[in-house]
């Protein structure tokens, strides 16, 4: 079995993606889940974790009826204003449905770098512990020390990395992220996304480039607390769906089938309780 992390939809005329502009061409239009399905039936993926593209709540309304439609979705991370007096009320009202898996605040976009360390957000955060619910970090590099801290006070709420943080490797900025991954991988209660790292290497990346990021990741994190998502369709912007998929298989080969599969399926499984 595999399963596809973190992948998105949207639709522009909703009106959520602010961010959705133009010159990002391939990626300047609707994607819907017949759109996604022939990349995963030629790739043998059985399942997705659909993941939220806008900082609003509509958002994942929208996306949790898209997975009561459709069969491969096995779950959904969404958002919620997390500094909102309403906070855990809303992540009660979500998590009534099955696929409700989370929450993903964009963290990469906010202008204080401090702002998941403000107080405002312990409610919510203890709600996500309370409900069993997970916390994606959309974070970069210049976050993974405030990360390190939100970690150590919350030890019970269950944390995954999205796309490893967001490495420089065009720029090959190697030997900080490298430490500060380091430390966040010795908390037992973070998990990594092996996804979004050709995005971050320019287009058609060379495969060499990003093999000391993957290797990073592999061994602080183990297979253990290692999840494949492919990022799609913001993974058009550097290459294809199929391409990431046969640049992980060729790092996988010399690992052994318990971790191929750890990586390529149980790792979100466990995480996510799908």
């Amino acid at each position: 079995m595999r399963i596809d992390s973190h992948q998105h939809f949207w639709k522009r005329e909703l009106g959520y993606y602010n961010w959705l502009t133009e010159d990002m061409g391939a990626i300047y239009r609707d994607f819907s889940p017949e759109d996604l399905r022939p990349h995963l039936k030629k790739s043998g993926i059985d399942k997705t974790v659909l993941i939220q593209a806008a900082p609003d709540i509509a958002e994942t309304d929208y996306m949790l009826s898209l997975a009561n439609n459709t069969d491969f979705i096995a779950g959904v991370v969404g958002w919620v204003n997390m500094q909102g007096a309403d906070a855990p009320y809303q992540l009660a009202r979500l998590s009534k449905s099955p696929y409700f898996k989370g929450v993903r605040p964009m963290i990469q976009d906010i202008v204080d770098d401090n702002w998941m360390l403000d107080p405002a957000l312990e409610p919510a955060f203890l709600t996500l512990i309370r409900l069993g619910l997970c916390f994606d970090a959309l974070v970069k590099p210049r976050h993974l020390q405030q990360l390190l801290k939100l970690v150590k006070r919350y030890p019970l709420l269950k944390i995954v990395i999205d796309h490893a943080a967001k490495p420089n490797i065009e720029g090959s900025e190697f030997e900080q992220w490298a430490q500060d991954i380091q430390a966040l991988s010795e908390q037992p209660n973070v998990y990594c996304k092996l996804s979004g790292l050709v995005t971050e290497a320019g287009y058609n990346p060379n495969f060499d480039i990003l093999v000391p990021y993957m290797r990073h990741l592999l061994n602080t994190f183990g297979a253990s607390r290692l999840m494949w998502g492919s990022d799609w369709p913001v993974l058009n912007l550097a290459t294809d769906y199929t391409e990431w998929v046969s640049l992980t298989e060729a790092f996988l080969a010399n690992s052994n089938e318990m971790e191929q599969a750890q990586i390529w399926s149980k790792t979100a499984i466990q995480f996510y309780h799908l």
